[in-house]
């Protein structure tokens, strides 16, 4: 099982006490030290004090689990405008919803598709591309999905 498995296993039951959504979770190594991202949202939006109590629950938990032997920095943060989107019911309930999306492997010549996510069934997610092309992509052959902000 992978670290951030673990971490979302970890988290899971604290995150539905608090009615939270996990948006994302990254572990990684940036400019020598460890870093913990987690990525929340809520119905009525995530706010800074709601960063501020999680983080440390969040912090309380990973203390007593030693999950993390290392020393760590933990950020907790909403998932803000450009949102990523990863799982099935994320394109779901982002339908209608500008999007900008990066595949693994150039798709009828062409990686970076933005525009109006129109569907998303079976693994699969359909956009209206800017060029005017309406493509499916599997889910499985996006690298990178994002809400594309509309200001």
């Amino acid at each position: 099982m992978s670290k951030i498995s673990e971490l979302e296993q970890l988290l899971a039951p604290l995150l539905q006490q608090e009615q939270l959504e996990l948006v994302d979770l990254q572990y990684l190594a940036e400019a020598g030290q460890k870093v913990l991202r987690v990525f929340l949202d809520k119905d009525g939006g995530f706010k800074l004090s709601n960063c501020e109590q999680l983080s440390e629950k969040i912090g309380a938990l990973l203390d007593n689990s030693d999950i993390i032997p290392d020393s760590y920095v933990l950020e907790v943060s909403s998932p803000g405008l450009d949102r990523i989107l990863k799982k099935e019911q994320d394109f779901v309930k982002f339908l209608g919803k500008k999007t900008r999306i990066s595949t693994y492997a150039p798709i009828d010549g062409q990686r970076n598709f933005l525009g109006e996510l129109v569907s998303c069934a079976d693994g699969k997610v359909t956009i209206n591309d800017v060029t005017g092309k309406t493509v499916t992509l599997e889910l499985t052959a996006i690298a990178r999905a994002r809400l594309e902000p509309e200001i």
